[in-house]
């Protein structure tokens, strides 16, 4: 649709402006197709916020989106707002600029976090404010909300029960002195329940919310996602079962209570059905960092997935390397299918845990580009292709990233990639004392590269869940402060975050190298304790691609022994042309 319509119906409204996040009604990052809002609205795909007045559009978009957004966007009358470049200003602080005491704001309060609704409401004029779901009244054929069953997560692999989460669970409600525990974040409740679901593509979770007191367990969810295996399971472990929507009236004659609950990720409308007479803690859902610290049997489990995905990874770049040279029709959709289907072949499988980005030169420099059948490069000529992929197994979720030169490359090609890998390599090889943060160690990683005066405009990690999101907080590597700090979150034993430094040139070509590295205790002595990172992937990084004069030789050594135990780890299943082929991309330099 065109936005000019949707500017008339704001000027018949009287509507000063209207405003649209990327989101679904639990903040989440993956969302349902339903709630795809902007990109219906704009055709834009990737992450932004959408603000649209009577005369103008704009779009706040971070670094990972730039050139997406510029060629998505081009010549739609929607304004890309550049998030930390130089003169932009952020959402809030234009807001503030364009509205005034005369101003109507509208959104759907169901879709807009309460942190950010507080915002404007801290720091924006306005006359009022209205809840109002505009966005339905053009989207004719709109996707229904998703629906999936719910399936078990054995312990087998959780390596927790229900009831043994609970309890720590439990303990966080008490150190607060808390009623009620709200959660609305879906990977929590996941893993608090051991359950997955498909309503988000990609992301094995359901739609509901969960209340726990330190008495009662209560879970909102849409009833017919439930069969008898489930059913069974929540009755024996004393999980109440309510409707979905129920959640808003919880409290309509309840005050007095005091509620946990992370605004974050809670949307505006349901604040608003709990704010009133009752003491709101605003705090991290205390399951954020129990997840994020992967006990015993999803370590085990996950080293499993791991290896099972990089030895699908390394023969797919047997067959690319091998299928290039006979000068075999590929296009960036063509490959991404190809390593599709041989990860489906995996015991285990469940999905991919993201859309496979396969960038071909300067698509690459895209950071979250995504091909699709009608537009595509095909590969050909010289030059680089990026493949950033991972599956979710019963085993664990994998997220890996190598850059294939294909062809003979520039020497300029050779020494962003070599740079890219001394900023891996200084990450991975790392030893850091207990306590330090993400923060401080993305400094480091990003040091070859800021020697040289380039960046990437993202962040060096991210942690990884256990058959869940992809993106999973709060053990992240990023040097820029955020709103809640979670890169301030000491890093921990059993933690898993990727390593993933990049260099991205508008059109012309991106490089990104990633591999999962595990927190493992090193030693104890008079200075304190020490962590290092244990690597899980085990993925030949492509000699054609690296200059070795620009490795000192504590990263040469440090390559030659991951590539050693490349070999080590994936030749024994490998057929002999296959093992012929590794023994060359995992030799010495």
């Amino acid at each position: 649709m065109e936005i000019k319509e949707f500017q008339e119906k704001l000027e018949k409204l009287k509507i000063t402006a209207y405003l649209i996040c990327n989101s679904d009604d639990h903040i989440s990052e993956y969302i349902p197709d339903y709630f795809k809002e902007i990109s219906f609205l704009t055709g834009y795909t990737g992450e932004g916020t959408l603000l649209i007045t009577q005369n103008d559009a704009y779009i706040w978009v971070d670094g990972r989106y730039f050139i997406q957004a510029d060629i998505e966007l081009k010549g739609k009358p929607i304004k890309v707002m550049k998030m930390g470049e130089p003169n932009v200003p952020t959402l809030i602080n234009y807001m503030h600029s364009i509205l005034n005491e005369e101003s109507v704001l509208a959104f759907n309060s169901k879709m807009v976090s309460t942190s950010l609704a507080k915002d404007i409401k801290a720091n924006v004029s306005y006359n009022r404010i209205e809840n109002l779901d505009l966005v339905s009244e053009f989207w004719q054929d709109r996707p229904s909300l998703p629906y999936s069953t719910l399936y078990i997560l054995e312990q087998f692999y959780s390596g927790k029960s229900y009831q043994a989460k609970l309890l720590d669970v439990i303990t966080s409600i008490n150190k607060y002195n808390a009623d009620y525990l709200i959660i609305p974040e879906l990977t929590s409740q996941s893993w608090l329940f051991n359950l997955r679901a498909n309503d988000i593509k990609r992301t094995p979770v359901f739609l509901a919310y969960t209340v726990i007191t330190p008495k009662t367990t209560t879970l909102y969810i849409d009833e017919r996602k439930i069969d008898q295996t489930v059913s069974k399971y929540l009755d024996e472990n004393e999980i109440q079962v309510k409707p979905y929507d129920e959640i808003y009236q919880l409290f309509q004659k309840q005050q007095g209570k005091t509620i946990m609950i992370d605004l974050d990720h809670t949307n505006y409308e349901l604040y608003k059905s709990i704010e009133v007479g009752n003491n709101i803690i605003d705090t991290t859902d205390p399951i954020t960092l129990l997840k994020s610290i992967k006990n015993a049997s999803e370590i085990k489990n996950t080293r499993k997935a791991q290896i099972k995905d990089c030895v699908t990874l390394t023969k797919f770049m047997y067959n690319l390397k091998n299928n290039f040279k006979a000068n075999k029709e590929m296009t960036e959709v063509s490959v991404a299918e190809d390593l599709y289907q041989m990860r489906s072949q995996n015991k285990g499988f469940i999905d991919l845990s993201f859309d496979t980005i396969s960038a071909w030169n300067g698509n690459a420099a895209m950071a979250h580009y995504s091909p699709t059948k009608e537009n595509c490069a095909k590969i050909e000529g010289s030059g680089l292709l990026l493949v950033d992929s991972g599956a979710h197994y019963l085993e664990g979720t994998t997220d890996i990233t190598r850059t294939f030169a294909l062809g003979k490359i520039s020497e300029e090609m050779k020494k962003s990639f070599t740079l890219v890998l001394k900023a891996h390599i200084n990450l991975a090889k790392l030893r850091f004392m207990k306590g330090c943060r993400g923060i401080n160690l993305d400094v480091i990683a990003r040091a070859p590269i800021w020697q040289e005066k380039m960046d990437y405009n993202h962040g060096t990690g991210h942690g990884i869940g256990y058959l869940l999101s992809v993106h999973e907080g709060p053990n992240c590597f990023r040097w820029r402060h955020t709103k809640k700090e979670t890169e301030m979150t000491e890093l921990q034993p059993g933690m898993i975050t990727s390593d993933e430094p990049g260099l991205y040139f508008e059109n012309k070509y991106g490089i990104r190298i990633e591999s999962d590295i595990l927190v493992v205790e090193d030693e104890t002595n008079e200075y304190g304790t020490f962590y290092k990172f244990e690597n899980l992937t085990y993925v030949p990084i492509d000699l054609d691609a690296i200059n070795p004069k620009l490795l000192n030789k504590e990263e040469k050594k440090w390559l030659n022994d991951y590539h050693k135990k490349c070999y080590e780890v994936l030749s024994p299943k490998l057929t002999e042309k296959q093992k012929e082929w590794l023994k060359e991309y995992t030799k010495e330099i």
